[in-house]
């Protein structure tokens, strides 16, 4: 290179694709796959180094040996697994978490065991916020009724997919897969975070579907009520997956809160008073 054209480089910087983008972590629920981020993703990546650890394989070597042993599998077990992921084969932070139902369970707690290495969390539905909890993946799995599982995410059931359902009856055709969904289920329903809440110092947007089914949304706004780090959106009408139900508003929302860095005036301060959005 001469030193004409080195000079250029420098006072320049390097072409756009040379620059590291902030990495965001998607971690995904209970009954969902990493696919489930299938209207998210692409958009996301237009501005972050989008990575999806897969994290629940109820038919994977790594659970069904931790079964083996008489282990249980736990939120705390899940959280270990997303240490060893991102200490092995990312090793960037500050990670921006976005995070969905029981994967909003994760994010807290690696949050706070590891406050210095998350920049913002995004949290949609999350469970373990307070409140009882409907689990339709496991009466699904009792029943065979897998169409009636996928719907009960959604309040607009036009949004089920067949592809997900055929998804569910593929899988639950393995007894390893069932095996680990049910241990999964049992070792995860009963754990909250609620009393994490308070020590999240990240900044953090709370996104709740007014319809949810599964996880009571009144109950986790009142959770992070008065807490100066979370901000409340409330989405109407929206079920328990408003990643895809209520995708291009989620997509705009989740890109503005990763990306601002000093709130707008016209914002709604971090703690505010919950407020219904439109569609």
């Amino acid at each position: 290179m001469s030193g004409m054209v080195r000079r250029m480089f420098n006072l320049l910087g390097p072409p756009p694709e040379y620059r590291r983008k902030p990495v965001v972590i998607l971690i995904n629920g209970l009954a969902e796959q990493p696919e489930s981020w299938f209207r998210n993703r692409g958009y996301w990546e237009r501005y972050f180094d989008v990575k999806v650890p897969e994290l629940l394989v109820y038919d994977g070597p790594v659970l069904a040996k931790r079964i083996e042993e008489g282990l249980p599998v736990t939120v705390p077990f899940f959280v270990d697994q997303l240490e060893l992921f991102l200490d092995n084969f990312v090793q960037t932070p500050p990670y921006h978490l976005v995070a969905s139902s029981l994967g909003g369970q994760i994010a807290v707690e690696y949050a706070v065991r590891h406050p210095k290495r998350v920049g913002r969390m995004v949290l949609l539905c999350p469970s373990g916020f307070g409140g009882e909890e409907k689990l339709p993946v496991a009466e699904g799995m009792r029943t065979n009724n897998f169409e009636g599982l996928v719907a009960s995410v959604f309040h607009d059931r036009r949004l089920v997919d067949p592809g997900m359902v055929r998804l569910f009856e593929q899988q639950f055709v393995s007894r390893q897969w069932r095996k680990g969904m049910l241990r999964t289920v049992r070792g995860t329903s009963e754990h909250s975070v609620r009393d994490k809440l308070p020590q999240v110092t990240q900044p953090t947007l709370l996104i709740c579907g007014k319809q949810d089914q599964v996880v009571d949304p009144v109950q986790a706004m009142e959770a992070v009520k008065g807490l100066a780090n979370f901000r409340t959106l409330l989405l109407d009408p929206c079920g328990h997956a408003p990643q895809i139900e209520m995708a291009n508003r989620v997509n705009r929302e989740v890109r503005a809160f990763l990306l601002e860095r000093k709130p707008p005036t016209s914002a709604k301060p971090i703690g505010a008073p919950v407020q219904a959005a439109p569609p």
